[in-house]
């Protein structure tokens, strides 16, 4: 391997800055809720699951910056642009007998990809569980998406084979609130 010269670790020392200055993730604020329901929209645009899409950019934002916030969200901005975003919220395991986190959403755009996005985003989410002391973090993937499959093991995690997600929602979730203990 050569010696590099002066000038060219001036050069790798500019492109290794404007790498850095290139990303920014930074907590969603009020003001972003219309920019990450443009975000939410394209995630499930992605999963072929516009149809399931039935909120509004008012509850989003009463429901991540309302009196009794359910859940927080960090905003991935490239070069300005707003191109990802991770959304999540607290759980509780009661075998660990610790908080953990819930990753309910992790996105960026697809011109946006294999630039590091999507494990910052996901590094600064694992950084907030371990700064509050969760024991913890969890998400589920699509058995079909097989890219972000790779991702995330690719990070480590573990994609749990038995385990599967039930859901109870509209009519059947009025209908379970109404079966009472009897």
């Amino acid at each position: 391997m050569l010696p590099r010269s002066g000038a060219m670790n001036g050069i790798l020392e500019i492109l290794f800055q404007r790498l850095l200055m290139t990303l920014v993730l930074q907590p969603a604020m009020p003001a972003d809720v219309p920019t990450l329901f443009q975000l939410i929209q394209a995630l499930a645009a992605y999963e072929q699951l516009s149809h399931a899409v039935t909120g509004n950019t008012e509850d989003l934002a009463a429901h991540l910056f309302g009196s009794r916030p359910y859940g927080e969200a960090i905003l991935a901005r490239w070069d300005g642009d707003a191109v990802g975003f991770a959304l999540f919220f607290h759980t509780y395991s009661t075998f660990l007998t610790r908080p953990g986190l819930y990753l309910e959403d992790l996105f960026v755009q697809p011109d946006y990809r294999r630039r590091g996005i999507g494990k910052a985003l996901i590094s600064q989410v694992a950084k907030i569980a371990v700064e509050r002391g969760c024991g913890r973090l969890e998400w589920t993937v699509l058995d079909w998406n097989a890219p972000a499959i790779a991702f995330y093991q690719g990070l480590g995690s573990d994609v749990l084979p038995d385990w599967r997600v039930c859901r109870v929602m509209g009519t059947s979730l009025g209908h379970l609130a109404t079966m009472g203990a009897g």
